[in-house]
């Protein structure tokens, strides 16, 4: 008796150890915060992983980048100071145009051509993040970019002279092919810069709209979903291979759940957000078709400056596209 309780002590104890050893946690930081559809998409498919692999597998997602800031998570993930982590694609423009194609403004303005689009890019896109030694598992994206301004705008040269918000080097050329002035501004410093004149018009979501209720500073909003630039989800892929087959098996199925519940829940949220728009009194409209032919013909313009800096891989990439509208 005395002997069994000996082992029935050894046994009680080794239990926590042995369970210990089988557990592996990942640290995911994100960019957004908690409230943002991104990061509720992520936190599902942390829960999906963990129910997958009976708790063998856990993810701490760390939003708002209370763990690492966004512009440093892809390096972050890479290095493999954390396993596992999310960022806009278009952040990485400078290394690569595969990054940037996203962000071309009119050459995919809806999401099924948005779909399209990631489609034909896919493996172009894989390729240069597992270059880097990062596995990609699921992209997002967010909803089409409209057109806020201080006043009606009917046709592109309405736009001529404005000083319009520019945050990227694809909205800077989008500014200056419209002939109107591309100003810097960040986020926060919105509603001073135009309530003092500093900018006229911007392109962003209708959530940034809401975000920092553009009600109070400007009148209109054109729906014309100038791009949908998308989030993405990498892990380190040394930490994926150190996973069993089947736990690998679990990761990569609940992040086909996440891609295409995140693409839902997009567009869910760019329309819940444009009737915030309307309700504040914002005049929201989709443009005239003036307008939109007018932008789209700059859309085709910024996507051949892309195409040639892509070289033969943007031109592939490109020609898929077209071919499967």
């Amino acid at each position: 008796m005395k002997l069994s309780r000996t082992l029935l002590a050894v046994a009680l104890f080794a239990l926590p150890a042995a369970s210990s050893l089988a557990e592996t946690v990942w640290q995911m930081p994100t960019p957004y915060p908690q409230a943002n559809f991104h990061t509720q998409n992520i936190e599902q498919f942390a829960k999906d992983v963990e129910a997958a692999t009976d708790g063998e597998l856990k993810i701490v997602v760390h939003p708002a980048g209370s763990l690492i800031k966004h512009a440093e998570i892809k390096n972050a993930v890479r290095a493999g100071q954390v396993e596992i982590g999310e960022f806009i694609i278009s952040s990485l423009a400078n290394e690569d145009p595969i990054f940037a194609l996203d962000s071309v403004p009119f050459v995919a303005t809806s999401y099924e051509d948005a779909g399209k689009l990631y489609q034909a890019s896919k493996a172009d896109l894989s390729a240069a993040l597992e270059r880097q030694r990062m596995t990609p598992l699921f992209s997002v994206p967010w909803p089409g970019q409209g057109l806020y301004t201080d006043r009606p705008i009917e046709i592109a040269a309405d736009l001529q002279g404005a000083r319009m918000r520019a945050y990227s080097p694809q909205t800077e050329r989008l500014a200056q092919l419209l002939e109107a002035i591309p100003t810097q501004v960040e986020v926060p410093d919105l509603a001073q810069a135009f309530t003092t004149g500093r900018v006229n018009a911007m392109i962003t979501s209708t959530s940034t709209g809401v975000n920092t209720a553009a009600w109070d500073y400007l009148t209109n909003f054109y729906d014309v979903s100038a791009f949908l630039p998308k989030n993405i989800v990498v892990v380190n892929t040394r930490a994926l291979q150190a996973l069993s087959p089947e736990i690998q098996a679990a990761v990569l199925d609940a992040a086909g759940k996440a891609e295409a519940r995140g693409w839902s829940m997009s567009a869910e949220d760019h329309a819940a957000m444009r009737k915030v728009l309307e309700e504040h009194g914002i005049i929201v409209s989709e443009g005239s078709d003036e307008l939109n032919a007018s932008l789209m013909e700059v859309g085709a313009q910024m996507a051949a400056e892309w195409s040639k800096e892509a070289g033969a891989e943007g031109v592939a990439i490109l020609e898929t596209y077209q071919n499967s509208k």
